[in-house]
């Protein structure tokens, strides 16, 4: 299969709604836009969470608490296997190593190890994280886990 090849199934493509074209369109005389008043008007919008100046349900509740999204530490994680299918010629590996074989995304920082699949060979990986089993693994291979 290729891309010039695909098609939308059945009913997943609409034709266009053209409203005000008279009344036996259904989309006629008010266009779709009910009555009068605000909305009916064109260029208006009405902000979400607007409750018509009543005071809206985001003021009314309290705002308490932390959340810790933006101070979080993120890591990019990568497993034991995928290390194994690096270039044999790679002994030692770290974030910038891994960037260039397409393993994270160029310019991450923080690089954890887990310790998913198996690996035979001896590698020197350097990473700010290793998990338990991931570090075994590397050790038993006769390679090393560097803490950055």
């Amino acid at each position: 299969m290729r891309l010039h090849n695909l098609t939308n199934v059945p009913g997943a493509v609409h034709r266009k709604k053209r409203v005000g074209s008279g009344e036996g369109s259904g989309h006629g005389k008010t266009s779709g836009r009910g009555g009068k008043g605000q909305t009916a008007r064109s260029g208006s919008s009405i902000r979400p969470g607007f409750e018509g100046g009543q005071m809206p349900l985001y003021r009314k509740l309290p705002h308490r608490g932390f959340n810790n999204y933006e101070f979080r530490t993120s890591y990019a994680v990568v497993n034991v296997g995928d290390l194994a299918r690096l270039d044999e010629s790679t002994s030692e590996v770290n974030a910038e190593v891994l960037a260039k074989a397409g393993l994270i995304r160029a310019g991450i920082e923080n690089l954890k190890i887990l310790g998913d699949g198996e690996i035979t060979r001896a590698l020197k990986v350097t990473a700010q994280k290793f998990t338990g089993s991931a570090k075994a693994k590397l050790e038993k291979a006769g390679g090393q886990a560097i803490t950055a």
